[in-house]
């Protein structure tokens, strides 16, 4: 048996031990792993406030196509552990809500910027673009056309991932961005139908308690204890030896790693020093997420609503999701309180004033009519992630495809949201 140890203990890795572990017929078998933090989860954590609030790092939802995946949730949290919800998403814009996707919906827009959507998108069909994109910039305006990549998909963008659709590259899109119909937008805009129904996650099931974390801590806890070493956060990794080394004063040696810790930095703490100038290839951007609890209860507007997007300077924040909606759990007491979390982006050129950025979000909050002022609110909770988006830039692809076989040669692994960007 090789040894192998895993670094980080989010999904990624725990999802790595946990197979692992169920290869060897739930046998105490020869792997490790190791996490920077006290706690399971990663990105994907949840953590109370001292008000008693649940939140997540962000706004998570659980949705798959995999049976098997769907059968290891029920296992974790049993099958009635779940809430589900028929996902209502909007966008706040020209001082009203818009159903997601934007683009089926723009009937519900003010008439100049309505006919500015259906302009761009008759040009398009008029004058269809020769050329493939280049970039997700020219992906929006040949799929989009130029009313739609002006009004919402390029200032929201650039909120979302705070750098500019023009430095992204567009292969990453799959399901992510619906394409524009026009005849379906036509037909929307006659009759004034809503077109709501798009997407993989129309429908999505979020833990009943304790937060999206409530998933890794319990995989956490079905693995060997054992197995699991807390608060050992790497300083440097010997590739030639096979060693990795902790800032606790501890190391262990391996035979197979692999590893979840964002690439970049993994690559900056080892002896391969021929491949830090190909990281600088790779982009992030950090997230500041902001969970307010309020007093009272959400307005009749907001009730049924899951997560809001907002491309507009009138809020900082690129998305809100009423977290006390997807379980009534997440609130330190639903019969008088509820939550709504915020979540900004920053990066080089986009920068954010950590100082203000609370302050900054309830007002965007009040901006947009989510609340009616500071009064409401009971309690708050901040945090901010380094690391929160791996962004795809034009470099991105070039980048990976030199550092992740490099790697392997060393038998080592890198995977999951940062770990294989």
């Amino acid at each position: 048996m090789k040894k192998i140890v895993i670094l980080g203990a989010g999904p990624a890795g725990l999802g790595s031990a946990w197979r692992l572990f169920e290869l060897s017929n739930f046998s105490n078998n020869s792997w490790e792993l190791y996490e920077a933090e006290n706690y399971a989860g990663g990105l994907s954590s949840s953590h109370i406030d001292d008000k008693g609030f649940t939140w997540d790092i962000g706004g998570h939802v659980q949705f798959s196509h995999y049976g098997t995946f769907d059968k290891m949730m029920d296992f974790l949290l049993g099958e009635d552990g779940w809430i589900y919800h028929e996902r209502e998403s909007w966008v706040w814009i020209c001082d009203r809500f818009v159903p997601y996707p934007f683009q089926n919906n723009i009937h519900r827009l003010p008439d100049e910027e309505k006919w500015k959507c259906l302009q761009g998108l008759i040009e398009l069909y008029k004058n269809k673009p020769e050329k493939k994109p280049s970039n997700f910039e020219e992906w929006i305006l040949f799929t989009l056309g130029k009313g739609i990549a002006e009004l919402f998909m390029f200032p929201y963008n650039f909120k979302v991932w705070a750098y500019p659709p023009s430095a992204m590259q567009s292969s990453w899109l799959g399901e992510r961005v619906a394409v524009t119909d026009l005849e379906r937008v036509t037909k929307n805009i006659i009759f004034n139908t809503d077109d709501v129904s798009w997407g993989p996650n129309n429908r999505f099931r979020f833990p009943k308690h304790g937060g999206t974390g409530a998933i890794w801590r319990s995989l956490a806890e079905k693995l060997p204890g054992e197995k699991l070493h807390w608060n050992h956060k790497v300083c440097r990794i010997d590739s030639e030896k096979k060693k990795i080394y902790f800032e606790n004063g501890n190391n262990t040696d391996y035979d197979i790693l692999i590893n979840t810790i964002p690439l970049d930095q993994f690559i900056n703490m080892s002896d391969m020093k021929q491949f830090r100038d190909v990281t600088k290839k790779l982009t992030h951007s950090a997230t500041h997420v902001v969970g307010l609890g309020l007093k009272g209860k959400p307005s009749e507007n907001l009730q049924k609503k899951c997560w809001m997007y907002f491309p507009e300077s009138k809020s900082p924040c690129f998305r809100v999701t009423v977290f006390s909606h997807y379980s009534p759990n997440n609130s330190a007491d639903i019969s008088k309180y509820w939550s709504l979390m915020g979540e900004v982006s920053e990066s080089p050129v986009k920068p954010v004033n950590q100082e203000k950025v609370v302050g900054d979000v309830i007002q965007g909050f009040i901006n947009t009519r989510l609340i009616e002022s500071k009064d409401q609110v009971y309690s708050t909770w901040y945090k901010k992630i380094e690391y929160g988006y791996p962004v795809p830039c034009l470099t991105r692809d070039e980048a990976i495809k030199i550092l992740i076989p490099e790697l392997m040669k060393h038998d080592i692994y890198s995977r999951g949201r940062f770990g294989a960007w």
